[in-house]
């Protein structure tokens, strides 16, 4: 019985080896892919850590600058170039876009602005609309303006987008669309929001809702 069992492990063991010289290099590989894998992906982890320290470094200026435009200018710039897919290159290039706006460079302005709104965080893509709708209102490029308004479908700008859109239309004498346009902000306004008041006002100068 036991000259039988020895038999038998003998030909387990040997089906075993000659699985084992067939298969063993697609063993290894296996083996070798899945520590590349994870050796990737640590590396990638570490990586994205370093990159996102610098970027948080770089955006620290921020606040220093103190509004101004050239300082913010530099920082959104140096920024774009190194990190453009982190969230301080677009919150860096928002202020710098204020920034501009405030000193009188509305061209400066709605570069940034159309940057953040192409390749920025998506917080910072709605924001980035108002602000640039705004400018092409100060530029008298009221269709623009309106093209941009349009394209809003998040719900949290809705209501300050159609204050907005009334005040181009404002600009452009079409003052039943502008009262439209008023009243659909205030139909979409938190009543606790301090944008409701202003619109409240800007609908009463044009004879409230008819």
């Amino acid at each position: 019985m036991a000259g039988s069992y020895d038999f038998e492990e003998q030909e387990r063991i040997a089906a075993i080896q000659h699985w084992w010289e067939d298969n063993a290099k697609f063993v290894y590989a296996a083996v070798a892919a899945f520590v590349l894998s994870v050796a990737g992906w640590k590396g990638w982890q570490y990586w994205s850590a370093q990159q996102a320290a610098d970027a948080a470094a770089m955006a620290a200026g921020i606040p220093k600058a103190g509004g101004d435009a050239k300082k913010l200018g530099d920082i959104a710039s140096a920024l774009v170039d190194r990190h453009p897919r982190s969230f301080f290159a677009s919150e860096a290039s928002l202020a710098a876009a204020q920034a501009s706006f405030q000193a009188g460079d509305l061209a400066a302005a709605r570069s940034r602005l159309e940057w953040v709104m192409a390749n920025g965080a998506d917080e910072h893509r709605g924001i980035a609309r108002i602000r640039l709708a705004a400018v092409l209102l100060d530029q008298k490029n009221y269709a623009e303006a309106l093209k941009v308004l349009d394209g809003n479908t998040e719900p949290a700008w809705a209501a300050m987008a159609d204050d907005l859109r009334g005040d181009v239309l404002f600009a452009q004498g079409r003052l039943d669309e502008a009262r439209a346009a008023y009243k659909a902000s205030l139909d979409k306004s938190d009543p606790r929001s301090p944008l409701r008041s202003v619109t409240e006002l800007k609908l009463g100068a044009l004879g409230g809702a008819k």
